[in-house]
């Protein structure tokens, strides 16, 4: 083995632009994903139905907002970010050559479970599978509208910065879903 001289160790400056790609220090991550893992692995799982692919995708997503090189505002605007980066991945998924769209799970999950002590736990998952089912017959952008909305609680400027549109058409866009959904649970067919 041949000895490396100064010149040849510029060569390997690469390494330093990626560890200024990384604009957080390990405890302000730590917060950060303690406060938005289950939120975005909640969404990854019922986006994608799949929750070891959500696993995955959160993994990929947490990379790659850690890899941009993005200066955030504010704890908000990461998480809008990273919802960014999660919602593209699932879009990604979806324009794979094979697979024409990602299935919705019927079953309930981990996060839908009901109280035990409740009184009405079998019409409680029967809600669950029916609404399940309705929203794996949703377009996938009306899926992420809704979920966003309502299971998240984002605003519609979260939401549009999130998916990518115009904070004046998720009013709209949110009005036309929530229509879509329960002519589906009243048994249409829209």
């Amino acid at each position: 083995m041949r000895d490396v001289t100064l010149s040849e160790l510029d060569g390997f400056g690469a390494a330093t632009e990626a560890e200024e790609a990384f604009q957080m220090d390990e405890d302000s991550f730590r917060v950060f994903y303690e406060r938005t893992a289950r939120p975005v692995w909640a969404y990854l799982s019922r986006m994608t139905g799949d929750p070891r692919l959500a696993d995955d995708l959160l993994q990929e997503a947490y990379y790659r907002f850690l890899r941009a090189s993005v200066a955030h505002e504010n704890d908000a605007h990461r998480r809008n970010y990273l919802f960014r980066i999660a919602t593209n991945l699932v879009r990604d998924l979806r324009r794979r050559p094979g697979i024409d769209s990602v299935p919705m799970a019927d079953g309930a999950h981990a996060i839908d479970q009901p109280d035990p002590r409740s009184a009405d736990v079998a019409a409680g998952a029967a809600r669950r599978v029916d609404l399940s089912r309705a929203m794996a017959r949703l377009k996938p952008r009306e899926r992420d509208l809704l979920w966003l909305a309502y299971a998240q609680g984002s605003s519609h400027q979260e939401i549009a910065e999130m998916l990518g549109l115009k904070t004046a058409s998720i009013k709209l866009l949110l009005f036309r879903a929530r229509r879509r959904l329960a002519a589906l649970l009243r048994g249409g067919r829209t």
